[in-house]
């Protein structure tokens, strides 16, 4: 059974590093998300996106 377990972990990458980059896959998803919301309502509302200044 360790031999297994041992076999299980090789080559795994170590769980903060793991989660660091899903967390960032998430961000990066979230900000597109939010990016597309944000012109879809201002498409709508015929509100002059490119010229408010968004940080």
């Amino acid at each position: 059974m360790t031999d297994n377990k041992h076999r299980e972990t090789i080559g795994r990458k170590p769980l903060p590093e793991t989660a660091h980059e899903e967390m960032m896959k998430f961000e990066r998803k979230e900000n597109e998300f939010r990016k597309k919301d944000r012109e879809e309502r201002a498409s709508e509302l015929h509100l002059p996106l490119n010229e408010i200044k968004i940080h």
